[in-house]
Protein backbone atom coordinates (compact mmCIF):
# COMPACT_ATOMS: atom_id res chain seq x y z
CA UNK A 1 0.00 0.00 0.00
CA UNK A 2 0.90 3.32 -0.90
CA UNK A 3 0.92 6.93 0.52
CA UNK A 4 1.82 10.19 -0.84
CA UNK A 5 2.39 12.65 1.05
CA UNK A 6 -0.02 16.07 -0.14
CA UNK A 7 2.41 18.51 0.73
CA UNK A 8 5.85 19.21 0.06
CA UNK A 9 7.41 18.00 3.05
CA UNK A 10 10.87 19.48 2.81
CA UNK A 11 9.54 23.14 2.34
CA UNK A 12 12.00 25.21 4.19
CA UNK A 13 9.43 26.98 6.60
CA UNK A 14 9.05 27.29 10.20
CA UNK A 15 5.41 26.45 11.08
CA UNK A 16 6.19 22.46 8.96
CA UNK A 17 9.03 21.46 11.50
CA UNK A 18 6.00 19.69 14.04
CA UNK A 19 4.68 18.51 11.15
CA UNK A 20 7.47 16.78 9.74
CA UNK A 21 8.78 15.27 13.57
CA UNK A 22 5.12 14.07 13.32
CA UNK A 23 5.41 12.47 9.73
CA UNK A 24 8.70 10.97 10.73
CA UNK A 25 7.43 8.97 13.73
CA UNK A 26 4.73 7.88 11.77
CA UNK A 27 6.54 6.43 9.05
CA UNK A 28 8.51 4.64 11.32
CA UNK A 29 5.47 3.49 12.44
CA UNK A 30 4.03 2.40 9.57
CA UNK A 31 6.54 -0.03 8.03
CA UNK A 32 4.04 -2.03 5.95
CA UNK A 33 3.03 1.27 3.96
CA UNK A 34 5.05 2.76 1.70
CA UNK A 35 5.60 6.58 1.61
CA UNK A 36 5.98 8.35 -1.40
CA UNK A 37 7.86 12.09 -0.30
CA UNK A 38 8.11 14.42 -3.50
CA UNK A 39 9.51 17.66 -3.50
CA UNK A 40 11.02 20.38 -5.67
CA UNK A 41 13.58 21.56 -2.89
CA UNK A 42 15.87 18.26 -2.93
CA UNK A 43 18.84 20.34 -1.26
CA UNK A 44 17.04 20.98 1.73
CA UNK A 45 16.57 16.71 2.79
CA UNK A 46 19.78 16.36 4.15
CA UNK A 47 19.02 19.16 6.82
CA UNK A 48 15.71 17.94 7.74
CA UNK A 49 15.07 14.30 7.99
CA UNK A 50 15.76 12.95 12.14
CA UNK A 51 17.32 9.52 10.95
CA UNK A 52 20.71 8.03 9.84
CA UNK A 53 19.63 5.29 7.93
CA UNK A 54 16.59 5.76 5.70
CA UNK A 55 13.34 3.80 6.66
CA UNK A 56 13.16 1.20 3.89
CA UNK A 57 9.05 2.29 3.51
CA UNK A 58 10.38 5.80 2.17
CA UNK A 59 9.90 6.59 -2.34
CA UNK A 60 12.11 9.13 -2.65
CA UNK A 61 10.79 11.65 -5.43
CA UNK A 62 11.80 15.56 -6.92
CA UNK A 63 9.76 17.40 -9.72
CA UNK A 64 11.74 17.35 -12.61
CA UNK A 65 10.00 19.24 -15.44
CA UNK A 66 12.67 20.39 -17.85
CA UNK A 67 16.75 19.95 -18.28
CA UNK A 68 17.22 23.14 -16.49
CA UNK A 69 15.26 21.33 -13.42
CA UNK A 70 17.35 17.72 -13.33
CA UNK A 71 20.67 19.62 -13.07
CA UNK A 72 19.69 21.56 -10.42
CA UNK A 73 17.97 19.31 -8.41
CA UNK A 74 19.24 15.56 -9.19
CA UNK A 75 22.55 16.16 -8.08
CA UNK A 76 20.48 16.70 -4.06
CA UNK A 77 18.41 13.99 -4.69
CA UNK A 78 20.66 11.21 -6.07
CA UNK A 79 22.75 11.11 -3.20
CA UNK A 80 20.37 9.76 -0.95
CA UNK A 81 19.75 5.80 0.11
CA UNK A 82 16.51 5.99 0.16
CA UNK A 83 14.47 2.60 -1.05
CA UNK A 84 13.34 3.97 -4.41
CA UNK A 85 14.31 7.43 -6.12
CA UNK A 86 11.94 8.37 -8.72
CA UNK A 87 11.53 11.35 -10.78
CA UNK A 88 7.99 13.20 -11.14
CA UNK A 89 8.21 14.50 -14.95
CA UNK A 90 4.93 16.27 -14.92
CA UNK A 91 4.50 17.97 -16.47
CA UNK A 92 6.80 17.18 -18.91
CA UNK A 93 7.82 20.95 -20.79
CA UNK A 94 10.68 19.97 -22.61
CA UNK A 95 13.80 17.67 -23.41
CA UNK A 96 15.83 15.63 -20.25
CA UNK A 97 18.80 14.62 -21.21
CA UNK A 98 19.49 12.17 -18.51
CA UNK A 99 22.51 10.11 -19.50
CA UNK A 100 24.61 11.48 -17.16
CA UNK A 101 22.70 10.52 -14.46
CA UNK A 102 22.07 6.92 -14.93
CA UNK A 103 25.33 5.71 -13.43
CA UNK A 104 27.19 8.83 -12.20
CA UNK A 105 30.02 7.93 -10.00
CA UNK A 106 29.33 8.67 -6.09
CA UNK A 107 25.17 8.20 -6.69
CA UNK A 108 22.23 6.56 -6.57
CA UNK A 109 20.22 5.29 -9.62
CA UNK A 110 17.04 6.45 -10.81
CA UNK A 111 14.46 3.60 -9.88
CA UNK A 112 11.19 5.21 -11.51
CA UNK A 113 10.01 8.01 -13.72
CA UNK A 114 6.54 8.93 -13.82
CA UNK A 115 6.09 11.45 -16.99
CA UNK A 116 3.07 13.32 -17.97
CA UNK A 117 1.35 16.65 -19.57
CA UNK A 118 -0.39 19.62 -18.39
CA UNK A 119 -3.54 19.99 -17.44
CA UNK A 120 -5.42 23.39 -16.01
CA UNK A 121 -6.96 26.08 -18.18
CA UNK A 122 -3.39 27.43 -18.98
CA UNK A 123 -1.74 24.24 -19.80
CA UNK A 124 0.69 24.26 -22.28
CA UNK A 125 0.84 21.16 -25.18
CA UNK A 126 4.09 18.47 -24.85
CA UNK A 127 6.35 17.63 -27.55
CA UNK A 128 5.30 13.69 -28.17
CA UNK A 129 9.12 13.37 -29.15
CA UNK A 130 10.37 14.51 -25.70
CA UNK A 131 8.08 12.14 -24.08
CA UNK A 132 9.46 9.23 -26.12
CA UNK A 133 12.94 10.02 -25.57
CA UNK A 134 12.12 9.69 -22.00
CA UNK A 135 10.51 6.65 -21.91
CA UNK A 136 13.22 5.06 -24.71
CA UNK A 137 15.59 6.08 -22.21
CA UNK A 138 13.94 4.51 -19.25
CA UNK A 139 13.88 1.30 -21.65
CA UNK A 140 17.35 1.54 -22.08
CA UNK A 141 18.92 2.47 -18.65
CA UNK A 142 16.09 -0.50 -16.74
CA UNK A 143 14.33 2.51 -15.52
CA UNK A 144 10.53 1.53 -14.70
CA UNK A 145 8.52 4.14 -16.28
CA UNK A 146 4.38 5.39 -15.93
CA UNK A 147 3.00 7.57 -18.52
CA UNK A 148 0.57 9.28 -16.32
CA UNK A 149 -1.41 11.52 -18.83
CA UNK A 150 -1.88 13.55 -21.65
CA UNK A 151 -3.26 16.29 -20.17
CA UNK A 152 -5.36 19.02 -21.61
CA UNK A 153 -3.15 18.53 -24.97
CA UNK A 154 -3.39 15.16 -26.88
CA UNK A 155 -2.57 13.73 -30.17
CA UNK A 156 -5.08 15.39 -32.52
CA UNK A 157 -7.68 13.51 -34.53
CA UNK A 158 -7.96 13.44 -37.94
CA UNK A 159 -10.15 16.86 -39.03
CA UNK A 160 -10.33 17.84 -35.19
CA UNK A 161 -11.91 21.50 -35.10
CA UNK A 162 -10.23 22.00 -31.65
CA UNK A 163 -7.01 24.28 -31.14
CA UNK A 164 -3.53 22.58 -32.57
CA UNK A 165 -0.32 22.91 -32.14
CA UNK A 166 2.44 20.84 -34.21
CA UNK A 167 5.54 19.71 -33.26
CA UNK A 168 8.23 18.13 -36.03
CA UNK A 169 5.08 17.26 -38.05
CA UNK A 170 2.93 15.63 -35.21
CA UNK A 171 0.07 17.65 -34.62
CA UNK A 172 -1.53 18.37 -30.91
CA UNK A 173 -4.80 19.07 -30.27
CA UNK A 174 -6.45 20.95 -26.93
CA UNK A 175 -9.13 17.82 -26.24
CA UNK A 176 -9.49 18.19 -22.76
CA UNK A 177 -7.75 15.97 -20.24
CA UNK A 178 -10.31 12.98 -20.55
CA UNK A 179 -10.43 12.55 -24.18
CA UNK A 180 -6.93 12.88 -24.47
CA UNK A 181 -6.09 9.58 -22.27
CA UNK A 182 -2.97 8.14 -21.60
CA UNK A 183 -2.24 5.72 -24.64
CA UNK A 184 1.29 6.34 -26.37
CA UNK A 185 2.14 4.56 -29.65
CA UNK A 186 -0.53 1.94 -28.80
CA UNK A 187 0.02 1.31 -25.70
CA UNK A 188 0.22 2.20 -21.79
CA UNK A 189 3.01 2.43 -19.64
CA UNK A 190 2.52 1.27 -16.34
CA UNK A 191 5.43 0.46 -14.59
CA UNK A 192 6.73 -0.55 -11.18
CA UNK A 193 10.09 0.15 -9.87
CA UNK A 194 11.22 -3.55 -9.72
CA UNK A 195 10.72 -3.52 -5.74
CA UNK A 196 7.37 -3.93 -6.44
CA UNK A 197 7.66 -5.41 -10.18
CA UNK A 198 7.52 -9.08 -9.13
CA UNK A 199 5.37 -8.83 -5.95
Amino acid sequence: MFCASMADVFEDREDLKLWREKLWKLIKETPHLDWLLLTKRPENISSMIDWKKWPSNIWLGATVENQEMADERLTHLLKHKATVRFLSCEPLLGDLKLKKWAKKRGMQKIDWIIAGGESGPKSRPMNPQSLRDLRDFCVENEIAFHFKQWGNWGPAPDGTTRKTVEFDGEVMAHLGKAVSGRTLDDGEWDQLPKILANV
